[in-house]
């Protein structure tokens, strides 16, 4: 946690199409259940084509703006590995990125605007950013459903919330229970997997 150590910041950044806001929405539901004030932002660029997607959450005490600004990041969860290379700027001193080792090319790539980078992961790890990196991708397949990804990425920064990480799983659950009943038990499967995955990582770069 940052400022005062009283308000949480996690960005959550990805694509579009790869469920980054209902993960966001998701995670300020979580906090909203803790009792905390939350705020939380969306940018949004052509998400529907597969252009680059934002959210913000923030939740504390009291919180006064959505926006995490640069430098007051507690974990940045990246969907995507561009993505995750592009936001750990904002990351805080001691700040986790938590990425999906996914790569896309959005269209500010494929365009011709930008270059996606050679190896978005070891660039963040070069510039001496604690980044926990695994394939949610796969874990998804392996469940049997790709549309899990959100989910196992909630799972995998459940450990590194100021509550219980049962909170946030029994949110995905209840959410899944009450929309798509058949796919509850499957989600609550994906959400400790994806923790699972995050313990691994943080194991493999602790040994490194």
């Amino acid at each position: 946690m940052s400022e005062s150590n009283e308000i949480t910041n996690i960005m959550v950044v990805g694509t579009g199409g790869q469920g980054v806001m209902t993960a966001a929405e998701i995670l300020a539901e979580a906090a909203i259940d803790m009792g905390y004030d939350v705020k939380k932002t969306e940018v949004a660029g052509m998400a529907q084509r597969g252009g680059v997607v934002t959210s913000h959450v923030r939740f504390g005490p009291r919180v006064i703006s959505p926006v995490i600004t640069a430098g007051s990041a507690d974990i940045v969860l990246a969907f995507e590995a561009a993505e995750g290379l592009r936001w750990s700027g904002h990351l805080r001193a001691g700040g986790v990125v938590m990425v999906n080792t996914l790569e896309l090319v959005p269209p500010v790539v494929s365009s011709g605007v930008f270059d996606y980078p050679v190896d978005a992961i070891d660039e963040i790890r070069n510039a001496g950013v604690k980044v926990y990196d695994f394939d949610a991708g796969s874990i998804a397949k392996e469940l049997g459903n790709l549309r899990l990804v959100n989910t196992i990425m909630l799972g995998a920064i459940a450990d590194y919330l100021p509550f219980d990480a049962e909170v946030l799983k029994k949110r995905i659950v209840e959410r899944f229970r009450a929309r798509k009943p058949e796919l509850a038990e499957l989600n609550e499967r994906a959400f400790e997997a994806g923790r699972a995955a995050a313990r691994a990582a943080a194991g493999i770069e602790a040994s490194a």
